[in-house]
């Protein structure tokens, strides 16, 4: 800092002395000279490690914060989040839910800046790279809007020009969120560029996707329904069998983030060895979680297990199979990150909250039947809710914080965890903006409850 600092000073009487390029890197002029370039660097997002650890981290103190998971280490930053104590000072959140977010923000504001400029990019190319960083900027903020609340935002590829910036209003920073996906939803194409059996490049329908559950979460449920509906009704995607639909072949996924030998980043944290007796996994599931699960539900058998350590009993996320994988032995998983059944519950939420039973009833049926249980029984928009609440916390735990958002974002958190925890108070909710950012950024406030 002290050389950063010196070097600003030394501006205002003289230029700075320019370093070659170490021989490792391209300046940002060349990196977007042209489409190889230019996608070269865009595709970075897709596996820059503040974007993977990010994501990791989005699922597991979501879960940790919600009635979902539990946490088998002694780790005091990781027991605040299962406590709901959370400090200002605490390192975990302010490193994977604040600053890795922003790296990818700030990477993202760079490609959209270098890609307008050039001249040398197509036009073709130029949409899409402009449409996947703004996807990507998007998802970092609705994220943290989950998190945290309102947000400082900035498109300023200057990193300086960023440093002061106040905090926006929630409303405020869910409407950049919105910009960026109806940007991105009219740069994106339908079809899959590269490897498109894959589906490891966000598309339309990814952009889409995002959009709908963002107006869902907004009340929006009119445009909740009709973007689920574009996506539903693309003919791209179909449900998959239980035990198939984390494979990185799944004709359910929307997007999933590739990895190099078929293994998900998420893997080596979620299980461990089902042998008894052998250390168990950091992340556990509740044991009362699992006694929501319907006889003979097949998400059950398929996605969760257990292993027994010191006589303790420990139920496993067993969503992904493959532990670790090779060049020699590949796996068949990648990281998925949007899956088709989302969207039927999106759809049906949405149709139950404007009173569409029947159609709330069939979508949320097609999830029902894929778990191998009978059609709902709700037929009142009050039990429709409720139902799909249920179904949602079923399909979905172990991935990106959705318990912890929805129990928010549908105002039954402090009735479940005021239960569950004792340590629980309902600012919790919030979780409070870093310290050491506030102490950098003097308009930057914290979040009610906290120091």
């Amino acid at each position: 800092m002290v050389f950063v600092l010196f070097t600003i000073a030394l501006t205002s009487c003289k230029k700075f002395v320019e370093a070659d390029i170490a021989t490792n890197l391209i300046s940002k002029d060349n990196a977007f000279a042209s489409d190889a370039s230019a996608t070269s660097a865009t595709l970075a997002l897709y596996s820059y490690y503040p974007t993977v650890n990010s994501l990791q981290y989005v699922t597991w103190l979501g879960g940790l914060s919600a009635d979902e998971l539990q946490n088998t280490t002694s780790s005091a930053d990781l027991i605040q989040f299962s406590q709901n104590v959370i400090p200002s000072n605490n390192v975990t959140s302010q490193t994977y839910l604040w600053d890795y977010p922003y790296q990818v923000i700030r990477e993202c504001n760079l490609i959209i800046d270098g890609v307008n400029k050039s001249a040398g990019i197509s036009a073709a190319v130029k949409s899409q790279l402009t449409g996947e960083a703004k996807f990507f900027r998007a998802m970092m903020y609705f994220n943290m809007v989950n998190f945290f609340g309102g947000v400082p935002i900035s498109s300023d590829p200057v990193e300086l020009n960023n440093a002061n910036k106040p905090r926006t209003s929630a409303a405020e920073t869910y409407a950049q969120i919105l910009a960026d996906l109806k940007d991105a939803q009219n740069l994106l194409p339908a079809n899959y560029v590269g490897t498109a059996a894959l589906k490891v490049r966000a598309n339309k329908w990814a952009a889409t996707f995002l959009l709908a559950k963002v107006y869902l979460y907004n009340k929006d449920y009119v445009n909740a329904e009709a973007e689920a509906t574009k996506v539903i009704g693309s003919g791209t995607y179909s449900m998959a069998i239980v035990s198939n639909a984390f494979s990185n072949s799944s004709p359910e996924t929307i997007l999933q983030l590739s990895t190099l030998f078929g293994a998900s980043a998420f893997s080596g944290y979620r299980t461990t060895s089902s042998a008894n007796n052998v250390a168990p996994p950091n992340y556990v599931l509740y044991n009362n979680f699992t006694k929501d699960f319907e006889l003979n539900d097949s998400r059950k058998i398929a996605w969760v297990d257990s292993t027994t350590f010191n006589a303790i009993k420990y139920y496993r996320l067993n969503k992904y199979k493959v532990q670790t994988a090779t060049a020699a032995t590949v796996g068949n998983e990648y990281t998925v990150l949007f899956r088709l059944a989302e969207l039927y519950l999106i759809r049906a939420e949405a149709r139950a909250q404007q009173t569409n039973v029947s159609g709330a009833q069939g979508d949320l049926n097609i999830i029902r039947t894929r778990a191998g249980l009978a059609n709902t029984t709700a037929s009142t928009q009050a039990t429709l809710l409720a139902a799909i609440a249920k179904e949602r916390k079923l399909e979905f735990f172990g991935e990106f914080a959705n318990r912890w958002f929805d129990l928010k974002r549908t105002g039954t958190t402090d009735a479940v965890l005021g239960a569950l925890k004792t340590t629980y108070k309902t600012t919790a909710q919030l979780f409070p903006i870093p310290l050491g950012q506030i102490n950098l950024n003097n308009n930057l406030t914290q979040n009610p409850g906290y120091n």
